[in-house]
């Protein structure tokens, strides 16, 4: 959480250069989910960029999507002096973004997985191949999609439940870290003022 140090965020990329992005983005990227209309993938594990910038006193790394759970990897700062409660927290918002990045990787993969395999066997049901003779890849009709749709969302509705009461529970929990240590910064600043004050001579 940023305090005292300069409230922004820094985003890499694979290639390229670094460049700025508003301190207010590192929240709702935080808590994006990501989207389930990426191409298949057929690794379950999830994987990571290997180029990770060194950790910032002053700034959130923020990187480009992940290919396979669609959410933006974060390297958050460690300020000089970092106390235990602020130590607690960029633990806690480090391992939840691991989790995230977990579950949605999962759950895309058998999302794809599930849609492609429904996709076959409705073709196959009509005599058509996967391809037609142009080599194009045959698509459903949204009718017939909306049937897969709402079956996947059935069947996973436990699921995403779950994840949903996790979500809301460790969000809590990282909400009221932030606040604690906005109201010790807060105590520290006034405090500090007040021995500066008391330290200077009347005129």
């Amino acid at each position: 959480m940023a305090s005292k140090t300069t409230a922004a965020c820094l985003t890499w990329r694979t290639f390229g250069p670094f460049t700025l992005h508003s301190p207010r983005t590192l929240s709702a990227l935080n808590i994006r989910k990501c989207s389930a209309n990426l191409a298949t993938q057929r690794d379950k594990t999830p994987k990571r960029s290997p180029y990770r910038p060194a950790v910032s006193s002053t700034h959130d790394w923020i990187g480009p999507p992940n290919p396979l759970s669609n959410l933006r990897p974060i390297v958050y700062r460690v300020p000089e002096n970092e106390s235990e409660l602020e130590k607690r927290l960029r633990h806690l918002r480090q391992e939840t973004e691991d989790w995230n990045h977990t579950f949605w990787t999962k759950q895309n993969f058998t999302f794809n997985k599930e849609k492609d395999a429904f996709i076959f066997s409705q073709l196959n049901s009509k005599g058509l191949t996967v391809r037609d003779e142009q080599g194009r890849r045959r698509a459903l009709n949204s009718e017939e999609m909306a049937v897969f749709y709402k079956g996947f969302l059935d069947t996973n509705r436990i699921r995403h439940a779950n994840y949903n009461k996790e979500w809301y529970r460790r969000n809590f929990t990282i909400t009221l870290l932030m606040a604690r240590v906005a109201l010790k910064d807060i105590w520290r600043t006034v405090s500090e003022r007040r021995r500066k004050n008391n330290g200077t001579p009347a005129t």
